[in-house]
């Protein structure tokens, strides 16, 4: 047994693996792990840095989830959520039933403490990794790793017989506070319907506000939902913390919700009402086109904060981004941008389609 095969299963640390070889692991490898008391074997699959998964053996499943974070390497409560959880597989304290990949995004990321090194990894996907100048830097080959690792993954899946479901919880924390603590996106589905049995999944994790998108985007969550038909979101759990000043009981209800679809216990969903909710639809994407650019309100406004009609949001060289209709909100501003990328989405209050 190698050094790193003893390391991961005697620490259950492969967070600490992952950070220790954040370009690539010295060996792939799978394992055999036995849980201690029902004596029912999991296959690990070691694949990359920041890649494993792990697959019942001669059990029934029906489910194939992807869990990832670290996208955006500051981000660390899901992170932190994602370890804990493998530790509790690899330790035999949680009895998987189901077929699940983790992934640590951007392990490089990860250890400067940073969203991301060259570019923004969550603009990445869905081939955008390929766009423009091709594969110039490390987050542009690692969005097209990342993207193989999810299609091999959901295509094994599909060799399994009988009905199956696919699953990608992208967790995330986000740089600003937020009016609405924890939210998620909802990827743009094609005219496909909104499933709303999934947001009483999120309701459980201790999600209410629901952001649908309404056109495509280069997000992993999107490329999931759109290449693969997963149920699929970009989930906001909070406000960037760094490690060890997260306060780990803000998320239990995301972590218990996460255990009962691992171990492929009754979730105990309630009908969906839509008072349950708020739900908003994107109004507005700008972009930063110039350098002279820049937000005008503070710092640290908070996700989802409404505006007056005719308010300035942002000046872009001779453009004002005005506030059109009652009750457009701002998300997840960033003027620091490059140029051509999204610094402000708007949102305004909808109902569920």
């Amino acid at each position: 047994m190698s050094d790193i095969q003893q390391q991961l299963l005697t620490s259950a640390d492969f967070l600490a693996i992952t950070r220790q070889f954040p370009d690539a692991l010295p060996e792939t490898f799978t394992v055999h792990l036995t849980h201690p008391t029902s004596g029912l074997q999991t296959l690990m699959s070691v694949l990359d840095t920041g890649v494993i998964s792990f697959e019942p053996v001669d059990q029934f499943t029906d489910s194939d989830i992807v869990l990832s974070s670290a996208v955006h390497g500051n981000e660390t409560a899901p992170i932190e959520i994602c370890q804990q959880l493998i530790a509790q597989i690899i330790k035999g304290e949680l009895a998987l039933k189901q077929r699940v990949l983790f992934l640590f995004g951007n392990p490089a990321s990860i250890n400067i403490g940073e969203r991301f090194v060259e570019e923004n990894l969550n603009r990445l996907f869905s081939g955008a990794h390929s766009d423009g100048e091709g594969l110039c830097n490390k987050e542009r080959h690692r969005a097209l790793a990342l993207e193989n690792y999810v299609r091999d993954f959901f295509d094994q899946g599909a060799t399994i017989a009988g009905e199956r479901t696919r699953f990608h919880y992208d967790l995330h924390t986000a740089i600003r506070g937020s009016k609405n603590d924890k939210f998620a996106v909802y990827p743009f589905l094609h005219g496909k319907p909104r499933n709303k049995q999934q947001l009483q999944f999120l309701l459980s994790c201790g999600i209410n506000t629901i952001l649908l998108s309404h056109s495509p985007t280069t997000t992993f969550s999107y490329f999931s939902a759109n290449e693969f038909n997963a149920h699929a979101f970009t989930v906001e759990l909070g406000k960037v913390m760094p490690f060890g000043e997260n306060n780990m009981a803000n998320f239990s209800n995301c972590k218990n919700a996460l255990t009962l679809l691992l171990t492929a216990q009754d979730l105990g969903l309630a009908e969906f009402d839509e008072s349950d909710f708020n739900i908003y639809e994107i109004f507005k994407t700008i972009n930063r086109e110039t350098e002279d650019f820049y937000l005008t309100f503070a710092e640290d406004a908070e996700n989802f904060t409404d505006y007056p009609l005719d308010h300035v949001l942002a000046v872009d060289g001779a453009i004002e981004h005005k506030v059109t209709v009652p009750g457009e909100a701002i998300i997840f501003p960033n003027a620091h941008v490059a140029i051509g990328q999204r610094a402000l989405l708007t949102v305004i209050p909808c109902n569920i389609d």
